[in-house]
């Protein structure tokens, strides 16, 4: 399972063991001030969208980047046993790599209100 850690001006996503293998990387790191809206999503597999690279089990997990041939790119790791922390990103403040992260956290609605107020 993904972790998400504020630190200083960025939020760091450690990814578990498996996941980083879908994933492409152990970790993402994202600048705070590159994050446009974060918010908590009961049901954060029906947030990727398009084509992808990575694992898709119908109905229990999604790990690895969506949106491969147009719409937001996305790096994903949610599964159906808790919410999920969606991150809206400026692509460009954020590294120019993804325009949203969608991660499966305990207590993803308070995480989202400490990014926001730690953005703000």
């Amino acid at each position: 399972m993904a972790t998400v850690i504020i630190d200083g001006g960025s939020i760091i996503v450690e990814f578990g063991p498996w996941e980083r293998f879908f994933a492409g990387r152990a970790r993402h790191i994202i600048p705070l001030a590159a994050v446009r809206e974060a918010v908590a999503t009961g049901q954060p597999l029906r947030v990727p969208r398009g084509a992808r690279s990575g694992l898709a089990v119908s109905g229990h997990t999604k790990i690895g980047v969506w949106g491969l041939y147009g719409g937001p790119r996305q790096l994903v790791s949610v599964n159906r046993h808790l919410p999920g922390l969606r991150l809206l990103l400026d692509r460009a403040g954020s590294g120019g790599e993804f325009d949203e992260v969608v991660i499966s956290v305990p207590g993803a609605d308070r995480l989202a209100e400490t990014i926001r107020a730690t953005a703000a």
